[in-house]
């Protein structure tokens, strides 16, 4: 499954944010079964290049596994020879976003202005993340909407909640980075299980964009 065909299916990615190694299947299996196929390890979470090559190794045929806080092309190489295939970054990293591609990872860079989200589209970017979300009303994605090619998918990243999708939503927002809202390090896998349905549920309710 690649990157596009993930979103399209269920445009979530779970942020595993401080994710331990041992806890790394378990939890990947709990994200699969409730239907995520999009998963994120950031690299300032615990050997996170071990927790990326286990979700790889067990759930890469069936989801997208990749890091995020990727903030140097160094980091990169690591990330692909871990077998991710995704790199999200919190900013927008040109020399992040060209090694991806020379690697053939799909590359998020983060965004918050339209200068910035026009960078990523020169620089070949497969989506945007915009980020932090809580600053980016909707309205504004609105407003970016009018300029942005209309098949580059944007992820609202920061403070998403299954009752704040619709509004983002309707405005041209292709899909949801979760991040605490979803996973914090040491959770429950029953609470984690709750949550991650109650997110996929709220995106299956949502109208196809248009």
């Amino acid at each position: 499954m690649g990157f596009a065909d993930a979103l399209r299916e269920t445009g979530l990615v779970a942020i595993l944010r401080g994710l331990d190694p041992a806890d790394a299947v378990a939890v990947g299996q709990c994200l699969i079964d409730a239907g995520f196929r999009i998963i994120e390890v950031p690299l300032n979470s615990p050997e996170p290049l071990t927790s990326i090559g286990l979700l790889a190794d067990r759930f890469g045929q069936d989801a997208v596994i990749g890091a995020g806080t990727v903030l140097t092309a160094v980091e990169v190489a690591g990330v692909a020879e871990a077998g991710g295939r995704l790199v999200v970054a919190p900013n927008i990293d040109l020399d992040v976003v060209a090694a991806a591609k020379d690697l053939g990872l799909a590359a998020v860079p983060g965004v918050a202005t339209p200068t910035e989200a026009l960078w990523g589209v020169k620089a070949g970017a497969d989506a945007l993340k915009l980020f932090p979300a809580e600053g980016i009303a909707p309205e504004i994605v609105g407003a970016w909407r009018a300029v942005l090619p209309k098949d580059l998918p944007l992820i609202a990243v920061g403070g998403i909640t299954p009752d704040r999708m619709a509004a983002y939503r309707a405005r041209g927002v292709d899909g949801f980075g979760i991040g605490s809202a979803l996973f914090r390090r040491g959770c429950h896998l029953d609470d984690l299980r709750t949550r991650a349905e109650s997110f996929v549920a709220a995106w299956r309710a949502l109208p196809l964009r248009g």
